[in-house]
């Protein structure tokens, strides 16, 4: 089996799921994101906006390939490109930190480790660009695929809340610690990447 991470890119971005390309949960602030959705402008907002990330930032994302075939990303940008992020009540992600946007691995393709190489290619990927920790919002009452990733499976592959909230939390990983990672956490990450998809409502609200 032949697996790949390739940098997310405006000539890969139509290997991510269509949901996730025509999603702007992330990209754009609530009003902007719900005016989008509306107006049927929100795979343009995508492409847009991975085009100023790019540009500005560089890298925000990986997509993972086995056997080409597209079978996973992960996206992650700081917070001043992540509009969405003012709106949760434990914002701000720290100024330390990269904020992790959101990721999925396809059914099929789980417990293969493949989460865990995703999460340490970007985790070397930052290193070197300066960044300790990646910080994500998670979604304590989570209980179907959407943009928000599951605390409680958030804290299962190492993040540590940092702002505590009763569905929101803010949680931490420190970027080192993922570089030794041992195999005992390959199902955990694979069922969390497995679990997260994007969704195309723009209002934010409990699952």
């Amino acid at each position: 089996m032949g697996r790949r991470l390739v940098p997310l890119t405006l000539d890969n971005l139509q290997d991510l799921p269509r949901r996730c390309r025509t999603c702007v949960f992330w990209e754009l602030d609530p009003v902007s994101g719900e005016a989008a959705v509306k107006a049927g402008t929100a795979e343009l907002e995508k492409e847009a906006w991975i085009s100023a990330v790019l540009l500005e930032w560089g890298s925000c994302g990986r997509v993972v390939y086995v056997d080409d075939v597209p079978v996973g990303f992960v996206l992650y940008a700081p917070p001043a490109y992540v509009p969405r992020a003012t709106a949760f009540p434990t914002s701000p992600v720290s100024p330390d930190a990269v904020q992790l946007i959101t990721a999925w691995i396809m059914p099929g393709y789980q417990g293969q480790g493949l989460g865990r190489v995703m999460v340490q290619t970007v985790a070397k990927d930052l290193l070197r660009r300066g960044f300790r920790a990646i910080e994500a919002f998670g979604d304590a009452r989570w209980e179907r695929p959407a943009c928000l990733l599951p605390a409680d499976h958030l804290l299962s592959v190492g993040f540590k809340t940092v702002r505590p909230h009763p569905v929101h939390p803010r949680l931490r990983l420190e970027l080192r610690s993922t570089l030794s990672w041992k195999e005992d956490v390959e199902l955990a990450l694979d069922r969390l990447l497995g679990g997260a998809r994007a969704r195309t409502e723009p209002a934010l609200r409990p699952l």
